[in-house]
């Protein structure tokens, strides 16, 4: 599909539209592209939706030089694509895109249908200085390109996609373009109370998805009983998965996506 532009004033935020039908919006989470839902547009398609997917800030196809990149700067972003495209619509986020849901979702409860989390960020992870320096020092020019490049395959430790080399290497190339790694590195150091302190403001449909071996949490399925216990969701844990289970495992996760999409819709 073409790529389309939606122009935000600092910039343009790439994205795709596929299908017809009740619309669904698909964010990554930082340093990740769109096509990281290649394995999600099919089945929501096949089952009679129309889906976009976002490329954020500084990120894919999308522009660099934005002056904000955190949570509240996405939300943003997604209520405007949403009436751009004619809502309401079901969103689907992908890590701290799951933030940006969860703020849009508070702030235009009317523009935001239902919620997937998936891989959640909705709060600031429990770091200790020493790994928060050395987080910002593994990003650091001139080996942060090829640390993120290496680290990002760690975030599969079931079973990664037969072309996650492939998927790498377009995260690879995008960061090169333009000023995409720094907007990547603000982008990093940005934080989540926003969207922790919107929780209990949202009222729409959620489904939380996390993988059971999600390396960005001490305790995954801990935090996935608290992001759908805090916005009264429902969960959908997924053995052995990393931090993209809609990728290593579509055949688990696509079933349970066109399953609740469904109930949002019937709902309405």
């Amino acid at each position: 599909m073409p790529v389309s532009y939606l122009d935000r004033g600092e910039g343009r935020i790439a994205y795709e539209v596929t299908g017809t039908g009740p619309l669904v919006v698909c964010l990554p989470g930082m340093g990740d592209l769109r096509s990281v839902y290649r394995f999600t547009v099919p089945a929501l398609v096949d089952a009679g939706y129309r889906v976009a997917t976002v490329d954020l800030r500084g990120h894919g196809d999308s522009d660099d030089g934005f002056s904000r990149h955190d949570d509240v700067a996405l939300g943003t972003d997604l209520l405007a694509l949403v009436e751009e495209l004619g809502g309401p619509a079901v969103v689907l986020g992908n890590s701290m895109g799951a933030g940006a849901a969860v703020w849009a979702a508070a702030e235009a409860p009317d523009r935001i249908a239902g919620l997937v989390l998936l891989g959640p960020f909705v709060r600031d992870p429990d770091l200790n200085p020493a790994m928060n320096l050395a987080f910002r020092l593994l990003l650091t020019k001139p080996w942060g390109p090829a640390a993120w490049h290496w680290y990002y395959q760690k975030f599969y430790p079931g079973r990664p996609p037969a072309d996650l080399t492939g998927h790498r290497a377009r995260i690879r190339e995008s960061l090169r373009r333009g000023d995409h790694w720094r907007s990547f590195v603000k982008t990093t150091r940005t934080s989540h109370r926003p969207a922790e302190q919107r929780l209990d403001s949202v009222h729409a449909p959620t489904l939380v998805v996390m993988g059971t071996k999600d390396p960005d949490f001490p305790d995954p399925a801990a935090e996935a009983r608290f992001v759908a216990e805090r916005l009264r969701g429902e969960l959908l844990l997924v053995p052995d998965a990393g931090h993209y289970p809609m990728a290593e495992y579509p055949e688990m996760v696509n079933p349970e996506l066109v399953r609740f999409l469904g109930t949002v819709h019937a709902d309405a």
